[in-house]
C-alpha cells in the first residue's frame, strides 16, 4: 500500500515530465495524494564540466524552478502541481524555448498575476529551493538526476519512461516499483535509453489498450 509519495522534479526536464504523467495516471487510479517538490538541474550541475549548449540551458531551467518554488512559498502545494502542469504543457508539449513567453502563458493558465514572473529571476526563495533539491539528493546520492520519487520514504531516481505508460501498463509498472521499494536491499536497476521522450498521449493510450 502506498501511504505517501513524494516527487521531485525540475520543470525543464523532459524525463521528469514523462514520469510525472505516469504518476498522475497511477494516483488517479489508486486514489493517493502526491507531494510535488522541486529539484534543480542548475544546482545539480554547479561547478561541473558541461557542454556550452547544456550550460546555456541551465539559466532557463533555473527560472522555472525558482518560479515553482515561489508558488509553493506563496500559495502552497496545490499551486506547485498546477504551475508544473502549465509550464510543462508549454515547455514539453508545446516545445517552447522562450522562457519569458512560457512563464507568461503558464501564469495566466493558473490564474497568477503577470507580476509573479519576477520570482523567476529572484533568489528570494533559493534557500528553500536548494533545501528541497538536497532533500532529494541526500536520499539517492549525487550520481543521479531528476526525477526522484520517494514511496513511503524509500527513494529512487526515476523511473525513466518513454512514453508514459497509461492504464493497466501504468499500474503494472507502479506495482513493480512499489515491490522494489519494499525490499531494503534493493538499490539499482538500469539500462541505456534507446529513445527520446515521447509526449504523444495517444500513443500511450493505444499501448495501454493492448
Amino acid at each position: 500500500m502506498t501511504d505517501s509519495l513524494k516527487f521531485w522534479f525540475d520543470p525543464a526536464c523532459p524525463w521528469a515530465w514523462m514520469t510525472s504523467r505516469w504518476v498522475d495516471e497511477v494516483a488517479r487510479s489508486r486514489d493517493f495524494d502526491v507531494e510535488w517538490r522541486v529539484m534543480s538541474l542548475a544546482v545539480l550541475n554547479e561547478d561541473q564540466d558541461l557542454s556550452e549548449e547544456y550550460r546555456a540551458f541551465l539559466p532557463r531551467a533555473l527560472k522555472y524552478t525558482r518560479l515553482v518554488q515561489a508558488a509553493e512559498e506563496r500559495h502552497g502545494q496545490v499551486m506547485v502541481k498546477a504551475l508544473y502542469d502549465a509550464l510543462g504543457a508549454e515547455i514539453h508539449i508545446g516545445a517552447n524555448n522562450d522562457a519569458d513567453e512560457v512563464i507568461a502563458l503558464a501564469l495566466a493558465a493558473v490564474g497568477l498575476p503577470a507580476s509573479f514572473s519576477a520570482y523567476a529571476d529572484s533568489d528570494e526563495y533559493d534557500t528553500q529551493m536548494r533545501a528541497s533539491h538536497f532533500d532529494a539528493i541526500n536520499r539517492v546520492g549525487m550520481d543521479v538526476g531528476t526525477p526522484v520519487i520517494a514511496i513511503n520514504d524509500v527513494a529512487f531516481f526515476g523511473p525513466v519512461v518513454s512514453p508514459a505508460p497509461m492504464g493497466d501498463q501504468a499500474l503494472a509498472l507502479w506495482d513493480g516499483v512499489v515491490a522494489a521499494a519494499s525490499y531494503d536491499g534493493f538499490f539499482e536497476l538500469k539500462r541505456s535509453r534507446t529513445r527520446d521522450p515521447n509526449f504523444d498521449v495517444s500513443h500511450s493510450a493505444a499501448s495501454a489498450a493492448k
